[in-house]
């Protein structure tokens, strides 16, 4: 249902809004964090910098960070900088004789409305591991095999 880049986006905001106090990470280091791929994660900060999500600093001591509290922002605004959700305004079809929506299309476009509603009620920070509530669990992107790691789990059998 997401892209590829939205969900990048989500993944390299939430590691951000986990790190805030420490150093600010470097794209190699949310890439590897993130599992995301190095060039294509440049591209995602990019625009997340665009949309005023990110502050990025080149050079010694550079990084990236969030401009924003993640208890403030929320995954619509993530979604909308990088890759924002369609949504069906006329007719799909083109049809000049179809001056509303059909039933299908109506419905359609009320279920990215829903979409839209919830992550527009979802912060970031909800996405990230919560100290006070350790039974709490976020996403451990690290969790998830490598294609490297799962062949040599295979050969290991």
């Amino acid at each position: 249902m997401l892209s590829q880049t939205t969900e990048y986006a989500l993944r390299a905001v939430a590691h951000l809004a986990a790190q805030s106090g420490d150093p600010s990470p470097t794209t190699q280091q949310i890439s590897q964090a993130t599992q995301v791929p190095g060039d294509y994660l440049a591209k995602v900060l990019q625009a997340l910098s665009r949309a005023g999500i990110v502050r990025s600093r080149r050079g010694r001591g550079g990084g990236h960070q969030l401009t924003r509290d993640p208890a403030k922002l929320t995954v619509l605004e993530v979604v909308n900088a990088v890759d924002p959700l369609p949504r069906i305004q006329s007719c799909p079809l083109g049809l000049k004789h179809h001056i509303e929506l059909c039933p299908l299309h109506r419905r359609l476009d009320n279920v990215a409305a829903l979409v839209e509603d919830s992550f527009r009620q979802t912060t970031i920070a909800e996405l990230t591991p919560d100290t006070a509530r350790p039974n709490r669990r976020a996403c451990q992107f690290a969790c998830r095999p490598t294609a490297k790691a799962r062949k040599a789990a295979l050969a290991s059998r």
